[in-house]
Parts: C-alpha cells; structure tokens; sequence
C-alpha cells in the first residue's frame, strides 16, 4: 500500500495549527452542559465471547506476520528514510541486549539477536531501500548477506568495510535520551562501531529516534486488519470473565476473574504483556476528587458492585490494551441503575470531545488541552492518559496527557499526531451517583482505535453498555 506520510515542514504544520485552533474556537462557542438523554454514542459493539474469533496457531502465524514485515520494508521503510533525511539506519544488538525495534524487523520465528546480529538499510540512488545483514548466521529473507561466518573482530571490520564502500552521508543509529525504543544501541556497540569507523564517517552518525518513531507507530492495512481481530479477542475475554459462567456473586475474588483472564489467554496461545488486574467500586466507598483512581477495592466481588479491569495481550505483532467495566445486578434487579447507564454515556461523549480533537499535525499537547477545555465547558469531570500502541503496549508517538500530570508532557507530548496511527483512548469520568446517595462513581474506559487521517476508527468497536454479572 501506498503510505500517506505527513512533510514535517513548518509551514505545513503552521497551516494544520490555525486550521485546528479555528476548530476549537468554533467547538467552543457551540458547546454547552453535556445532556446524556440528548446522547446516543457511535461505533458501539457488544462481543460475548473470545469463541467468536480465530485464533492461529503458532506455525500458521509465520506467514502473515512474515508478510506484513516484507510489505512495511517494501513500501513504509523508503518513505519514512526519506522523511527523516536518514541515508543508512544501523540496527546492532547482541543476544540478551536485543534492540527494541529489532523484532519489528526481522522475520519470524526469531526468538533473539544470535550473538551479534548487524542490519543495514542502505537507501539507493532510486529512493528504495536495500537490506543487509552482517551476521555469522544469515538471516534470510527479507535480507541479503552481506557477510557471515568468522569470528567477532572479522564481522565488524566487515560492517566498517561495507559502510566505506556504500559512503551514506547520514548514518542513523539508535541512541535517544527521550524515545526508550529508540535507544537500543547500548554503550558497547557504539563504542565498538565508532572503533571500526574512519573519523569521516564517525562524524555523519546521527540519531535515528524519528525514523524509530515513525517506523513503529504507522499502521499498514493488513496490520489493521491483524489489530481488529487481536482487540475482539481481548474484549471477547473480558465479556467471559464479567459473566455469570465465572463470577459468583459472595463467593468469586477479584483475584479469580484476574486468574480467569491470565488463564483463557494462555489457553488461547495470546501471550499477555501485563498481569491483568479486576477491582470493584461499592456503595458507601469514598471517591474524592483528588484520588486518581477509585476502583480500588479488591476481595469478595458482591451484587451491586460495579467491576473494573485492565488488559493488554499481543497477536499477529499487535498489542492490546483494554479496559472495561461490569455491573453485578442485586437480586431484585434486571438492569442497570440508570444512574450508572448515564455514568457510562458521560464517558463516552468524553471519548468523542477526545476523539474529535485529532486532527493531523496537532500534537498530543494541543489534543489534551482542547479536550480537557471541552469537557469542563460541558460539565465533565474528567482525566485523559492516551497512549499509542501497536508493536508494543505502551509505543511511541504522541503522549496525550498522563494519569498523573494533566499538563504538558515535554517531548513526547511535542510529538505531532500522523495518519495510519493506533491509540489505546484511556482515561476517566467521575459522576454523582443518585442512586447511591450521590456518591462518586468513576467511569474507566480504555478501547483500542485507529486514526487515517480524518477520523478515528475503533478496532473492534467500544463499549456503550455495561457487562452484567447476574
């Protein structure tokens, strides 16, 4: 596919900021106090169970996952070289010190870098990009052998060598005081390579962190089709665990439904990036507006307690991470308090005011400042932590807001929001609660979901309703 890649020029993003503080201008003199019986929330999808989706074995995973890398260094890795003005990007790591981004870029299966594994990407003269390996063992497709076999003195003379010879005149490597995943090159490695290097070429090394970013936050279509699956999966989970097949009201633990989630997925081969967690919030539980987070009850889940839990797994390469919530119906009951429906609306309609603040070139910065100036115009107490996500759970690109700052994130927060990117939309509401006396009810929604440019797309939709626990 062709990607539609963003010109980190001023004058773009000049015009993209004017264009975007005039929407917010508009938004602001239109809004007024959020209405939820004026609301009816988009894109809403109810998945019951992980049963509902395909899951591949491992063997049969090569091949796709094999195929999207060919595809990304085919058509993605040319462009965003180019972008970033990066002439060859060097990826060293050694076994038990692999790179973070090396596993984007190499074909499976591969479980580590084998002693010291070199890839080179080398932009020709007609704008493609070839790639090498300088390795005692050769990787293989995608990648042509540059060198391989001998001992550890000969392989780097060998990268030096085939560095001399290509001449690059910016030469990317993976050293970055912000971006972890773009510090992968350690203190060894690059005191080795600037050994091997003529002093010439030691002074064209530059930091490849833009490439890195850029490399692991875009999307391919193939890898969105991969992500949608992976999200129904976890949803489908959570739908099985905030079910009466597993919680007994009086008698099920947080801890079980955690234990429950861990399991299926093991079961299920989707190796999971976090221990999941479940919490309760209950009547009479204080809620004040200084606490972070007020699902913190754990033990004994009882009937009328509202349910919490946060997951993230990885299929097909793509990481999830996923938060909902469940109602445990007292026994007179057979519906959620509509308190709690409206509860779970507000959050929603917070989704939206966040979601419609993407706009390209705004950076996260600008995207959490509009968004927490529209919901106070709207009367919503709220908190936004988005994050990207992707190859990894928590991926780079750009931090909009943080649990524990509500400000600016320096760095990160800079970072300008690009087509064919994924976030996991997080954050919270808080709402009185009538119903239980007025007492404060946190509202915790994360859902994973994909940005083209225009509009944001969840995976595999977001909840709207609430799990029921009978």
């Amino acid at each position: 596919m062709k990607y539609k890649l963003l010109k980190k020029t001023r004058l773009t993003l000049a015009l993209l900021l004017a264009s975007s503080l005039f929407t917010a201008t508009a938004c602001a003199a239109s809004s007024q106090a959020f209405n939820e019986s004026e609301y009816t929330p988009t894109q809403g999808r109810v998945i019951n169970s992980a049963n509902e989706f395909a899951v591949l074995p491992h063997r049969d995973r090569i091949a796709p996952e094999n195929a999207m890398l060919s595809e990304r260094l085919d058509t993605l890795l040319p462009e965003l070289m180019e972008s970033a003005n990066i002439d060859m990007w060097l990826v060293i790591n050694r076994e038990y010190a692999e790179d973070p981004v090396y596993f984007s870029l190499v074909p499976q299966p591969t479980f580590a870098a084998r002693r010291t594994t070199m890839l080179v990407f080398n932009k020709l003269a007609d704008g493609s990009v070839e790639r090498l390996s300088v390795n005692t063992y050769p990787l293989g497709g995608p990648y042509e052998s540059a060198w391989s076999g001998g001992d550890l003195d000969e392989q780097w003379a060998a990268l030096a060598e085939l560095i001399v010879a290509k001449n690059p005149e910016r030469i990317g490597i993976n050293v970055s005081k912000h971006w972890p995943e773009a510090d992968g090159l350690t203190q060894g490695m690059h005191d080795r390579l600037t050994e091997v290097l003529p002093s010439t070429l030691q002074n064209r090394l530059v930091p490849a962190e833009d490439l890195v970013v850029r490399w692991l936050e875009t999307r391919s279509e193939a890898e969105l089709d991969a992500f949608a699956h992976a999200v129904a999966l976890a949803r489908g989970v959570i739908a099985e665990a905030f079910s009466s097949a597993v919680v007994t009201p009086g008698a099920t633990t947080t801890d079980d439904v955690a234990w429950y989630i861990r399991q299926r997925f093991e079961d299920l081969s989707l190796p999971i990036w976090f221990m999941p967690y479940v919490t309760f919030q209950r009547e009479g539980m204080e809620c004040a507006p200084e606490t972070p987070f007020c699902s913190s009850g754990t033990g004994v889940i009882q009937r009328g307690d509202v349910v919490h839990t946060d997951v993230g797994i990885c299929y097909l390469k793509m990481c999830t991470d996923t938060q909902e919530m469940a109602y445990v119906l007292k026994r007179d009951e057979d519906d959620v308090p509509q308190d709690l429906k409206d509860a779970l609306l507000t959050g929603n309609r917070w989704q939206d005011i966040l979601t419609d603040n993407f706009v390209t070139g705004r950076t996260g910065n600008e995207i959490l400042a509009a968004t927490r100036a529209e919901s106070e115009r709207q009367g919503i107490v709220s908190s936004t932590y988005t994050h990207p996500i992707g190859f990894f759970g928590h991926a780079p690109g750009p931090t909009i807001g943080m649990w524990d700052n509500q400000g600016d994130t320096a760095v990160n927060g800079d970072w300008p929001l690009y087509p064919n990117t994924a976030y996991a939309i997080e954050g919270n509401i808080k709402q009185a609660v009538p119903e239980w006396g007025g007492q404060t009810i946190q509202i915790m929604l994360e859902q994973s979901a994909y940005f083209d440019g225009e509009r944001v797309i969840y995976l595999a939709g977001r909840k709207t309703q609430w799990h029921l626990i009978r």
